[in-house]
């Protein structure tokens, strides 16, 4: 991060050139990272398991109530909690909360040791409800639901269901269709043993390589906007910082309620408090402008979400040993 901001502040029309290097809006240096992130653990994903994951009807069903009824509406009253006076960060905000994570939530699953066939599941259904409801719950949220609570005018989407498709294909089908096929040739020709013995480990690498390109490319793009506007950061990280505790740590606790293992608790958490920041800064700027307000809470989101995910790994790992200390002493 700290390199990203630093190549976008210093060397002169970084930012510019990376911003051009586009197609429909998509950054293809963002996407080209992603790709190489989330490859290698779509990889290591055992589809002919996934029947068991779509089978448990507590991690569906949780999943579907936290990514697109919670977790929109807790973004919603944050921003406006917070954010009252500040219309276009606010928007910004409602946005990102929409946004529903189906890219970088991979790896964060995998570094803290989640179900991998539970995250493709859980990351594959928010791409499906990202195409069919973006839009829908951007009109309830920014332009009745205010009305309804006479919290003065709505904004306005404009956004097509044809370029959020494209998004998730791009952001998500891609890597999943190279890991589907390489698992199935991989197999067909080495064996499970081997592929998981010997090709699995030459490839994992990657996956880190990947998400550091990612970030760094992210925030060279944004570095000048970030650091010229600390102040409104600051103000923009406060109901981030607020929303990732309640998705996180609520549904942590929701998932240990309902009696799920550790790993797919941590799956849960992780799809929960992830957003698909990607799409966000894409509607941001495609319907407000790049210089606009609502941009920048875009831009601020990974900022703010990458760090504290990567401590909330740190997190779900400790509990990971809470798990397994407690499965040891109920052990008969």
């Amino acid at each position: 991060m700290a390199t990203g901001l630093g190549l976008g502040r210093l060397v002169p029309g970084m930012d510019d050139a990376l911003a051009k290097v586009e197609i429909n809006g998509v950054s293809l240096p963002i996407a080209l990272g992603l790709l190489i992130m989330m490859y290698p653990v779509l990889a290591k994903v055992r589809y002919d398991k996934l029947d068991a994951v779509t089978g448990d009807r507590r991690l569906m069903a949780s999943s579907l109530v936290i990514n697109w009824i919670l977790g929109p509406a807790v973004m919603f009253a944050l921003a406006w909690t917070f954010l009252p006076d500040l219309p276009e960060y606010r928007t910004g905000l409602i946005v990102v909360g929409l946004a529903r994570c189906i890219a970088m939530v991979i790896i964060w699953n995998d570094l803290a040791c989640g179900d991998r066939e539970a995250a493709a599941v859980l990351v594959a259904l928010n791409s499906v409800f990202q195409v069919l409801a973006f839009g829908l719950l951007g009109w309830f949220y920014l332009d009745l639901l205010p009305g309804w609570l006479h919290l003065g005018d709505g904004d306005h989407l404009d956004i097509s269901m044809g370029k959020i498709a494209l998004n998730v294909v791009i952001f998500l089908g891609v890597p999943l269709l190279a890991g589907f096929l390489t698992r199935r040739v991989g197999e067909r020709k080495m064996g499970r043993a081997a592929y998981e013995g010997r090709f699995l480990p030459k490839i994992g690498p990657w996956a880190l390589y990947g998400l550091l390109f990612t970030i760094v490319v992210l925030f060279a793009l944004q570095g000048k906007t970030i650091t010229s506007q600390p102040l409104d950061v600051a103000r923009i990280a406060v109901p981030l910082l607020v929303y990732f505790a309640i998705m996180f740590f609520g549904t942590f606790w929701l998932g240990k309620a309902l009696g799920l293992a550790y790993d797919r608790t941590a799956t849960l958490a992780f799809t929960a408090a992830g957003n698909n920041f990607e799409l966000a800064i894409a509607v941001a700027i495609a319907t407000f402008g790049v210089t606009s307000g609502q941009a920048l809470s875009g831009v601020v989101g990974p900022l703010i979400e990458v760090p504290v995910l990567i401590g909330l790994v740190h997190v779900a790992l400790a509990w990971r040993r809470k798990f397994t200390a407690a499965d040891l002493v109920t052990a008969p």
